[in-house]
């Protein structure tokens, strides 16, 4: 998985969080379009247990792909059935309050 948090001053962090396989690969349907590349979504492959921990510390998540939902998922953030499914792949933005 590749893992990029952007940081912001009033602290509203985003972690950003997608499955190897598809950085910088464009993602279309008919109606959206969605590029997933690694100005978002970073350039350093994360291992689970980063993107564990620093899913559990987010308030604001943004997740695309089977492996980074299922973390999320077991973390109880996701439910599954809320994702967004772009063909066979999830799309899933969290925001805790």
């Amino acid at each position: 998985m590749f893992l990029k948090i952007h940081r912001s001053p009033d602290g509203g962090d985003i972690v950003a969080v997608c499955d190897r396989e598809l950085i910088n690969t464009t993602l279309r349907t008919e109606t959206m379009t969605i590029m997933i590349t690694e100005s978002f979504y970073g350039s350093c492959p994360a291992t689970e247990a980063e993107v564990t921990e620093a899913l559990k510390r987010a308030g604001n998540i943004n997740l695309i792909g089977e492996r980074s939902v299922s973390v999320a998922a077991g973390l109880g953030l996701v439910d599954r059935s809320c994702c967004i499914m772009i063909g066979k792949i999830p799309h899933a933005q969290v925001y805790l309050l």
